[in-house]
């Protein structure tokens, strides 16, 4: 049994299997990471994973300090090894904590405020609507004026007959690179619901895009999508 977010059981062989999986993968991390200011200082990443976009944050903004967060023992310890060969880890303070009990400013869930930047990927696609509603709430209420954020994830079609049109699109990426989509999903874990994580509960780009404007955000854009995955955010 893994959490919800780790995908695969073998930790260790996330990295390479996500990029078989996911089309473009270090192209949307990429996305991400350029948008953050390269004068930020104070960010903090929601799901960090194993750390590629940590890595590609920090390579971004010379000047940074990042807090990662991340629910899953495996993926904190995998995070601490990687920054620590990367030699970037005095520039990570990584925390195992429930971001949906941070959300719910949740006892222990004290991570700071005032950042200048907040990322994430691949994680707030676990949470439920209103839960992501109130995640983009806390967010906003913890970044600077003119703060960022950013977030990757898959989205929920824009309407039934687009569905078809994503998968095919994943198997024809997957064809043209060799790759055999049925044999990486082989390689995928059962997960079970993990605080406020559970299975994928995907939402609709603009029905985000509209729980980021409650939230409060002066400008939102989609600054990267390949069919049914977009990388999207705004300024607070």
């Amino acid at each position: 049994m893994i959490f919800p977010g780790e995908v695969f059981a073998e930790t260790k062989e996330f990295d390479s299997n996500i990029r078989q999986l996911l089309p473009y993968y270090d192209e949307m991390l990429s996305a991400i990471a350029l948008c953050v200011p390269s004068n930020s200082k104070h960010i903090l990443e929601l799901g960090c994973g194993t750390g590629e976009l940590t890595l590609k944050v920090l390579q971004q903004c010379p000047k940074a300090e990042i807090i990662t967060v991340d629910y899953s023992p495996r993926m904190i310890d995998f995070v601490q090894e990687k920054m620590e060969k990367a030699g970037e880890d005095q520039r990570v303070e990584t925390i195992q904590f429930d971001f949906g009990a941070w959300a719910n400013n949740e006892a222990g869930s004290n991570f700071g405020n005032n950042f200048d930047a907040i990322v994430s990927s691949l994680a707030i696609h676990h949470l439920s609507d209103d839960m992501k509603a109130k995640l983009f709430q806390k967010v906003a209420s913890s970044l600077k004026p003119n703060g960022y954020f950013w977030n990757c994830d898959p989205l929920l079609p824009e309407f039934p007959e687009l569905s078809d049109v994503y998968q095919q699109s994943r198997q024809r990426w997957a064809q043209k690179q060799g790759i055999d989509l049925d044999a990486v999903r082989s390689k995928v874990g059962k997960s079970d619901t993990q605080g406020y994580s559970s299975q994928d509960q995907l939402a609709t780009l603009d029905s985000q895009l509209k729980m980021l404007e409650k939230a409060g955000f002066s400008k939102t854009a989609v600054i990267w999508k390949y069919y049914n995955i977009a990388v999207f955010g705004g300024i607070w």
